[in-house]
């Protein structure tokens, strides 16, 4: 079973959760390209890395999600950071640098987050309305957040669609506003 990034829940709320995320290492490739198109531009030469496509040749297992993340402070709205994110306990320094030059690694301190689950294949039309959803409930409870978006997408390609597992994933700003 593929494992998923940690984290801890600090509050539910009925549409959606605070979580606390652990600090982890990302392996990450920045696409220019549409939502629709940017994950699988990204796929290979991120699988690669992973699949031995390292300094060491080393295999590293993969994690769920997948991420494609924005900051709404772009002016380039077709800027896309996909990555997954490396298993628990890596730490930057003794991660294996890429043989890709396109895959950067990135540490991650500990943030607080707020989520939002839901099911169905990530469709542009799907993620934006969910991020809108998202953003109007943590507004709705006083919570403020940052311009960034993550879409988080859990299942392969393959799997119907109607079955995808995926969250919106915002960092946010406790006790600030």
């Amino acid at each position: 079973m593929t494992k998923r990034q940690e984290y801890k829940v600090v509050q539910s709320f009925r549409d959606f959760e605070v979580r606390e995320y652990l600090s982890c290492v990302l392996a990450e490739v920045k696409v220019c390209a549409k939502y629709e198109s940017a994950s699988s531009m990204a796929f290979a030469p991120l699988f690669g890395y992973i699949s031995k496509g390292n300094k060491a040749s080393e295999k590293i297992a993969m994690t769920a999600p997948v991420i494609a993340a924005q900051s709404g402070l772009k002016t380039e709205e077709n800027d896309w950071y996909v990555s997954f994110v490396m298993p628990s306990g890596s730490k930057f320094g003794h991660l294996p640098h890429p043989n890709d030059p396109q895959v950067k690694l990135r540490e991650l301190d500990s943030q607080i987050c707020v989520a939002l689950s839901f099911r169905g294949r990530a469709t542009t039309d799907l993620t934006k309305k969910k991020i809108d959803q998202l953003r109007s409930a943590a507004k709705r409870e006083n919570i403020a957040l940052s311009d960034e978006t993550r879409i988080c997408r859990f299942d392969p390609p393959f799997k119907p669609g109607l079955l995808h597992y995926n969250e919106i994933v915002i960092p946010a700003f406790l006790g600030e506003r």
